[in-house]
């Protein structure tokens, strides 16, 4: 509590911390704009995605997809079945 006093003071404020008001809580700043999603491969995680928290399945299959880390993974193969789960992770299976 003294240090918090002492910046406080330094900080240009003349009265005392424990008098100072309580910040308001903004409910808007705590929304999420994108989520990292894991891409797994046969099940190994191989690379994260950055994309937006509120994507349907088939867009973030068709961004994952179109990714140039994808196609390095998938080495021309076909996927046989991409596994989407909403803010958890994306695994694309061959």
């Amino acid at each position: 509590p003294h240090v918090a006093e002492e910046l406080w003071h330094q900080m240009g404020h003349d009265a005392s911390i424990a008098d100072a008001q309580w910040p308001v809580c903004d409910e808007k700043y705590l929304v999420e704009d994108s989520f990292t999603y894991p891409v797994s491969f046969n099940g190994k995680m191989r690379f994260n995605a950055v994309l937006p928290a509120d994507i349907t399945k088939e867009e973030a299959i068709a961004q994952v997809l179109a990714m140039e880390d994808t196609q390095k993974w998938l080495a021309g193969k076909t996927p046989k079945n991409v596994v989407f789960v909403p803010k958890r992770i994306v695994n694309i299976v061959f």
